[in-house]
């Protein structure tokens, strides 16, 4: 892995982490803005750092962290460069789960029941993955098994935009078919944080069995490794992860997808490396993302969901492309 690799990943994640505090429809100055909350001000500057911009950020540090790290935790995982939880099903499936408690009040008696039902989702999604393509499946199985999932659980959201006579319904329904970080208080942080972290720490930990799986599982057996364990602890730190973030921000597509390819060859292709640096990638990709959104000019911004989804189809096909002609 070269040298630089590293410090600039940590370089760039507060810096696109300080410009999304920055920027925003209100003329606000920063410095002064911290300056006045920190002293426990309640002027209009401290209220739109605190309340507005600072759990936005936040959540677009945590949650690009986590979609990178499952990406290449998934990859790794499943021997298989197309893994990402917006293209295997992970993401609609944990979707869907916030939506169904949503949709059946759940969330009006226990606030935890939002990120509960994302993660049981993602859960579910991952675990139905994992016996239907297997560890070793072709690139086309994955896509068919990943559709297939992600069909049905788009096809079931759609069914509860139908049926919801409730225009409040409607719209945070759709919120979580496109996905944004806007509108999205420290209520939203403190909620999904910890699951989060669980999350991210269960993957990290998988690190070294990845390695060893890369080498085939009778290897990693020999290496006492268990290949159970390790595939346990991504389809759950997966699920905890991902779940509790698509039930604060939405479907986030891609950022699993791409950043663990672009970071791969700087890794050389060792699961254990990729994992970090594919957690400061995604962070630092989804901020600036999120930042470009508010710097598209008046009116209303577009969902983050679909400007991910815009730059990663291309993407995609791309990959795609290759991975054809590599099979020719």
């Amino acid at each position: 892995m070269p040298r630089w690799t590293l410090p600039l990943l940590i370089l760039a994640v507060p810096l696109f982490f300080v410009t999304s505090l920055a920027v925003g429809p209100s003329a606000v100055s920063l410095p002064l803005a911290v300056g006045e909350w920190w002293r426990g001000g309640d002027g209009t500057a401290a209220i739109i750092f605190a309340d507005i911009r600072l759990p936005r950020a936040l959540l677009g540090l945590g949650i690009g962290a986590v979609l990178g790290l499952a990406g290449a935790a998934l990859q790794g995982l499943l021997r298989n460069p197309l893994a990402e939880p917006a293209l295997i099903g992970v993401s609609a499936s944990a979707g869907l789960g916030a939506v169904i408690a949503f949709y059946a009040g759940m969330t009006l008696v226990f606030p935890l029941a939002l990120p509960l039902g994302g993660m049981t989702g993602a859960l579910v999604a991952v675990t139905l993955l994992y016996l239907l393509a297997g560890r070793q499946a072709s690139v086309l199985t994955l896509i068919l098994a990943g559709v297939a999932i992600s069909s049905l659980a788009s096809a079931l959201t759609s069914l509860a935009l139908s049926l919801s006579p409730n225009p409040f319904a409607l719209s945070e329904i759709v919120f979580w078919m496109l996905g944004s970080l806007a509108d999205r208080s420290m209520d939203h942080v403190t909620v999904a944080a910890p699951f989060m972290l669980a999350g991210a720490l269960l993957l990290l930990l998988a690190g070294r069995g990845l390695d060893a799986l890369s080498l085939g599982e009778e290897t990693a057996r020999s290496m006492g490794f268990n290949p159970g364990r390790t595939g346990a602890l991504v389809i759950i730190g997966t699920a905890l992860s991902v779940g509790a973030a698509v039930s604060v921000a939405g479907a986030i597509g891609f950022i699993g997808l791409i950043v663990p390819h672009l970071l791969r060859p700087l890794a050389g292709a060792q699961p254990s490396r990729l994992l970090p640096l594919s957690a400061l990638g995604g962070a630092a990709l989804l901020l600036a993302a999120d930042t470009a959104v508010r710097l598209g000019g008046p009116g209303q911004e577009l969902k983050l969901g679909v400007v991910t989804a815009l730059l990663g189809a291309p993407f995609f096909l791309v990959l795609v492309l290759k991975t054809r002609a590599r099979l020719v």
